[in-house]
């Protein structure tokens, strides 16, 4: 139970955000230790020392939201420590910032900022270490080296995402393709069957009413088994990330306060407003909204642990709207994930039931997810055509 407990604490901060509150928490006692040892008690440098370690370690808490600007501060700290008269550039964290330039910055302003450092560092070379020309260019050429390094490793991770982003496509192509066959062989075999039967009762209606009336009902059946079969066919369209087919049980908009109160106990405050009177919606409409909202609730638990969210669900005249909106500042994803199809998942629920979905940063911060999706007015049933044929004939006059 315990170790359980440890993992999702890991899983609710990050394991990114907590592999660099570590990493910077080591960079900061090894230099603070490194300062505490070459600048004794007394030396005027040891307090400046500390400091620039202190700062330079803290930058590396953004390194990879704000990997440029994590470059320039350490650099810049750099610079001063040169300055200063306290050592040589090239500090741990100047290095682990020029790292994660190459690993999370673009490549031209990746490489810009490394080429300056290199000119920086040249012209610091020839301070602190005189000498022959080969001699010093070797730590000049050093922010190139790490540079690269994250660069290779960037490039390694965007190509392994491609593969495996192009074997998923093609898995989806080839189930697609399936699904093409397997309904062409549903509509194909059904429609010739009702075809058959529909001629056969009107060929029969005026001589053997009743033989017409079991003919229809017997194509009417047929209708409604290529329906089943259609839908199940379709089902297999939409499938959670655990390979199994999604499962509409226990969804929609009559869930949604469950659905609220059970990510509430999971650690997110999350509210829920309802206005308007509430009217039976349509499955795929009901579905649809509480598939939304579940998806836009995961991310935010996911990519922005300790905001808050609120959850408003709107009938209106002819139309739903939802919108799910936070207070965090994590990053937003149209990939795969969460509840199982991310923001390009709901784009397409809300399309295939001709709504319009909107979602993006919010101008106050955090972020917004809004759905709005028409409801059909309600038609009368249409009658059966067994119904039809179950009634008395009339007597000719």
């Amino acid at each position: 139970m315990r170790l359980r407990g440890v993992r999702e604490v890991w899983r609710a901060l990050g394991r990114s955000r907590v592999f660099d509150g570590l990493l910077a928490a080591g960079v900061c006692a090894a230099d603070v230790t490194a300062a505490l040892v070459l600048f004794p008690a007394g030396d005027p440098g040891r307090i400046p020392a500390l400091a620039i370690s202190a700062a330079g370690a803290a930058a590396l808490l953004v390194r990879r939201g704000r990997p440029i600007t994590v470059a320039l501060v350490t650099l810049a700290l750099d610079l001063l420590y040169v300055l200063l008269g306290l050592g040589d550039p090239a500090t741990p964290p100047s290095t682990i910032g020029l790292y994660g330039l190459g690993r999370y910055a673009a490549g031209r302003a990746a490489w810009s900022v490394s080429a300056a450092t290199v000119v920086m560092y040249a012209l610091l070379s020839l301070k602190t270490m005189p000498g022959p020309l080969y001699y010093s260019s070797v730590p000049v050429l050093l922010p190139l080296l790490f540079t690269g390094t994250g660069a290779f490793f960037r490039l390694r991770s965007e190509l392994r995402e491609r593969r495996q982003q192009q074997v998923a496509e093609a898995a989806v192509r080839a189930e697609r393709r399936r699904i093409a066959r397997e309904l062409h062989d549903v509509v194909a075999h059904h429609i010739t069957t009702i075809n058959v039967l529909v001629g056969a009762g009107r060929t029969t209606m005026a001589s053997d009413p009743e033989r017409a009336q079991e003919v229809l009902v017997t194509a009417e059946r047929t209708a409604r088994e290529a329906m089943t079969e259609m839908r199940q066919l379709l089902h297999v369209l939409r499938v959670e990330d655990d390979g199994e087919p999604e499962d509409h049980s226990g969804t929609g908009v009559a869930a949604l306060p469950a659905l609220v109160e059970q990510v509430r106990g999971a650690g997110l405050p999350v509210g829920m407003e309802v206005t308007g009177e509430a009217v039976p919606l349509p499955a795929a409409v009901d579905h649809a909204v509480y598939r939304i909202v579940q998806e836009a609730l995961t991310n935010t638990r996911k990519h922005a642990p300790g905001a808050r969210a609120t959850v408003r669900l709107a009938h209106l005249p002819g139309a739903v709207e939802v919108e799910v909106l936070d207070d965090g500042l994590g990053r937003r994803s149209g990939g795969q994930q969460g509840g199982g199809f991310g923001l390009g998942g709901m784009a397409e629920r809300v399309a295939l039931c001709g709504g319009r979905l909107q979602t993006g940063p919010r101008p106050s911060g955090g972020f917004q997810v809004h759905a709005r999706i028409p409801v059909p007015e309600p038609r009368e049933p249409a009658v059966r055509v067994s119904a039809l044929w179950s009634r008395e004939p009339k007597e000719n006059p």
